[in-house]
């Protein structure tokens, strides 16, 4: 359902008018094991950034608090943010790249796996490729981080 919107501003036909409709659809063409078409890449995805948000998060707020004498506040937690959420798209971007393709590939024959995929899109987009929409997930990252933070959840 994700891609309707898409296909719609490219002037290509709906392939599902409503959940229900994509959850048939789906089942009907890949049996209920479709419905998991690309968890792996998926959960790796969700690892990387996990990790890198995670380690970075408190390297970079102990890091500031040792370097910077600046006190733990609102302003710190802010920047340490930012750095969290750098690391985190640094890592994470690639493998939401693969992921949205994976997922996307509705014939099953553009790549055998995760690792294929990597490697067709270094070879014939180059390594920059994979990071494509890397500042609009960065500063969504950092935006969720900081409303989080704000609000002490």
């Amino acid at each position: 359902m994700q891609t309707e919107g898409r296909r719609r501003l490219l002037g290509q036909p709906a392939r599902y008018h409503s959940g229900r409709d994509a959850l048939r659809q789906l089942v009907r063409s890949g049996g209920l094991l479709g419905l998991w078409k690309g968890w792996l890449p998926n959960v790796q995805r969700a690892c990387l950034v996990n990790m890198a948000d995670m380690m970075a998060y408190d390297q970079s707020k102990r890091a500031l608090l040792r370097h910077t004498g600046m006190p733990d506040s609102m302003l710190l937690h802010a920047c340490a943010s930012v750095c969290s959420g750098l690391l985190a798209a640094i890592l994470g971007t690639p493998a939401d790249l693969v992921k949205t393709r994976v997922m996307n590939d509705s014939s099953g024959h553009l790549y055998r796996g995760s690792l294929d995929c990597l490697v067709q899109t270094v070879k014939h987009e180059g390594f920059f490729a994979l990071y494509k929409g890397f500042v609009p997930i960065w500063m969504r990252m950092v935006r969720v981080y900081a409303y989080l933070i704000c609000f002490n959840l």
